[in-house]
């Protein structure tokens, strides 16, 4: 079966579409309006192998929080959909991802319940032309919505290394987390 998605969301804010294949080989075509968060999201793109179709048109001359936050809600949305009732999947998997003089520890749990646990500093209020205190509530929005569980931390000097560290290490960890391993459903409950 197909783990596949195509979603859209439209507010007096936001007008996003996303495609999505978890199973892929990374290919993406991101538009956000946000260049820095374009990077992230072709970054997480290719090292989860999830292709990856993000169109978006915010209110960016506002700031870049509608457009990120939306985001967030519909990536969750798309995944949410794609992963379907899953069975066989790994389900819980972590990553710790180095970049440069930065590294990254993100661990997730695709458990039908969100929580988000992200702790995330960064130095500069921007990160290229992206409020650097949005990526927290970038993947608190994707954990509600996609019903899992996120952990995350981040050391370093450089903001756009620690960031894109804290995007690959996501992207590894979700890689690995809904891998088909098995025929059964990964709960004790029988459902998750």
């Amino acid at each position: 079966m197909a783990r596949i998605s195509n979603v859209s969301r439209k507010t007096s804010e936001t007008d996003i579409t996303i495609k999505m294949n978890l199973d892929g080989t990374g290919v993406y075509n991101i538009s956000t309006g946000v260049n820095f968060f374009n990077h992230m999201l072709e970054s997480f793109s290719k090292h989860s192998m999830i292709d990856l179709d993000v169109n978006a048109v915010g209110d960016i001359e506002i700031d870049d929080h509608h457009t990120i936050e939306d985001i967030g809600i519909l990536l969750g949305e798309a995944f949410s959909q794609a992963i379907g009732d899953k069975k066989g999947i790994r389900r819980m998997a972590h990553a710790i991802v180095p970049m440069d003089e930065s590294v990254s520890t993100v661990a997730v749990d695709i458990s039908g319940r969100s929580y988000c646990n992200m702790d995330l500093k960064f130095k500069n209020e921007k990160i290229g032309d992206m409020t650097s205190d949005i990526i927290i509530h970038f993947f608190e929005s994707f954990s509600s919505s996609a019903k899992l569980n996120i952990y995350g931390t981040v050391e370093g000097a450089n903001d756009h290394h620690k960031a894109e560290a804290v995007f690959k290490a996501f992207a590894k960890a979700l890689k690995d987390a809904i891998k088909i391993e098995h025929d059964q459903i990964p709960s004790t409950k029988g459902v998750i």
